[in-house]
């Protein structure tokens, strides 16, 4: 592990009570390839002013190209790492177990003639997808019949009725999905978003436990400095 100890070796010295440190794991970090991880990356640590720079400095892994874009640190590959360093450290952890490292470069701006294209797709497929639900369902009826009832004439093309329903249907969908452009109607997340949400976590924990199934199979990444985890 390439770290520089004799910092450490004379802060451990001078620390003369037992001291506590309250860690909460995070649930995703994003990292680069090849770049280092250190505790403070990782997780959000409470502890006395005079050891939380070096136990915020501590390394844990090492990203190696071998290793894939996703990693798994687990909880007791860190406490390992800080009773080497503060043996007589009390350590208190909350939230999660493990801490899921996404490597990735940085996200690129989408090209204008892709999105363009894909946006052209995705309005009138959704267009055709409406007509043929309206074409199934027979609306043209159900709209004459309704502007019967309500007038007691018949009419072929009761426009007065269907042209707000139509301009309802887009209404509709802007509250639905609470969003017009990249202006939000208010604060709660909408299907979609929650859905997006839903699908990450799931991806998140099925990575995580693959990983540990991995790691305990011994074909897991390496660990700090290119060691091997236990």
């Amino acid at each position: 592990m390439s770290l520089a100890t004799g910092g450490v070796g004379r802060l451990e010295g001078n620390v003369s009570a037992p001291t506590v440190l309250y860690m909460r794991l995070k649930k995703r970090v994003h990292i680069h390839a090849g770049d280092t991880v250190t505790l403070g990356m990782t997780a959000k640590l409470l502890t006395d002013d005079s050891i939380a720079e070096v136990l915020e400095s501590l390394v844990l892994y090492h990203h190696q190209t071998a290793d894939g874009n996703r990693v798994v640190i687990d909880l007791l590959q860190m406490i390992r790492v800080i009773r080497s360093h503060f043996p007589n450290l009390t350590i208190e952890t909350f939230g999660e177990p493990q801490v899921l490292l996404m490597v990735g470069e940085k996200a690129e701006r989408p090209r204008m003639p892709v999105l363009l294209i894909s946006w052209l797709l995705l309005f009138f497929g959704a267009g055709l997808a409406i007509m043929n639900f309206h074409t199934d369902v027979s609306m043209k009826q159900v709209h004459m019949r309704i502007a019967e009832l309500v007038t007691g004439k018949h009419e072929e093309h009761p426009l007065w009725f269907q042209i707000p329903y139509s301009a309802g249907i887009g209404l509709g969908m802007l509250l639905f999905f609470n969003h017009l452009f990249k202006k939000r109607f208010n604060e709660e997340p909408n299907p979609l978003e929650v859905e997006l949400y839903l699908y990450q976590e799931n991806v998140n924990a099925y990575v995580v436990a693959e990983e540990m199934r991995k790691k305990q199979g011994g074909h897991g990444p390496s660990g700090p400095a290119g060691e091997p985890h236990a």
